[in-house]
């Protein structure tokens, strides 16, 4: 990766896909994050272990990604809170 490769993926914003969901449950403590530009499983590969936050004026939600979550570029993040409702379709961007 050279350094522009690693420039854009350390200001990468995505959006809040959805919550990880099961048949009967759903964790709204990980979230799968869409980023623009990331289509397939290696690139999406590269940010894992990045960490993320979804910032809002009185609350911020923080976390990291820890896996992918299928092949077309969606990764899964665990934040440290609970992500509201509202969350879902805004943007979370990568911090670090």
């Amino acid at each position: 990766m050279n350094s522009h490769e690693r420039a854009l993926y350390k200001t990468l914003k995505g959006i809040i896909v959805s919550y990880r969901k099961g048949p009967k449950t759903q964790n709204p403590k990980e979230c799968l994050l869409r980023f623009p530009g990331v289509e397939t499983d290696e690139a999406a590969g590269r940010l894992i272990g990045r960490k993320v936050a979804w910032p809002v004026e009185e609350r911020r939600c923080r976390g990291k990604i820890v896996a992918l979550h299928g092949k077309n570029g969606i990764v899964r993040a665990r934040f440290n809170k609970g992500v509201p409702g509202q969350a879902l379709g805004s943007w979370a961007e990568i911090i670090g």
